[in-house]
């Protein structure tokens, strides 16, 4: 019974805390209507989860939102730096193969999101067995070096999250 009324209780909290954010002010009014929102979408798309992803451990996805985020900021700086002081004559833009050792559609989408929220870089494609991601990077001297840090950085703790 819970688990219809609820059925993605995580999914529930972000569309409250989303809607909050897209209205710019929290009111009691506002958090109300954003929880009937967090409740009645999920119910209304639950039949199109068939195999809701299990977080493992969640904490460890909390610690990774704030790595993502650093991330974020600090490749906002490097690329701002890269298009005021560089000329493109002087960058090395690299297209970098990585394999993958996600498996699961969710950890796989999550890790080619947060390449492309990361400024400087953009996932461009997943060949067809979905081992192999194709990244662009806008400015990088060594393509081996993109990958193991894509690798360690995030690849592995989504790992840890799903799998």
């Amino acid at each position: 019974m819970f688990s219809r009324l609820l059925p993605h209780p995580l999914l529930t909290v972000l569309l409250a805390v989303v809607w909050c954010l897209l209205v710019n002010e929290i009111k009691l009014g506002t958090i109300v209507f954003g929880l009937i929102l967090g409740l009645l979408i999920p119910i209304a798309t639950a039949a199109y989860w068939p195999d809701r992803p299990i977080f493992s451990r969640p904490w460890k996805m909390i610690s990774y939102m704030g790595l993502v985020l650093w991330d974020i900021l600090v490749a906002n700086v490097i690329v701002a730096m890269i298009v005021l002081f560089k000329s493109n004559k002087a960058m090395r833009p690299q297209w970098v193969v990585i394999p993958l050792d996600l498996r699961t559609p969710e950890a796989i989408t999550m890790l080619a999101g947060t390449i492309t929220l990361t400024p400087g870089t953009v996932s461009a494609d997943l060949s067809d067995d979905g081992r192999v991601l194709l990244v662009h990077a806008l400015d990088a001297a060594d393509p081996d070096a993109v990958r193991d840090d894509i690798k360690q950085r995030y690849e592995r703790r989504i790992k840890e999250i799903f799998e």
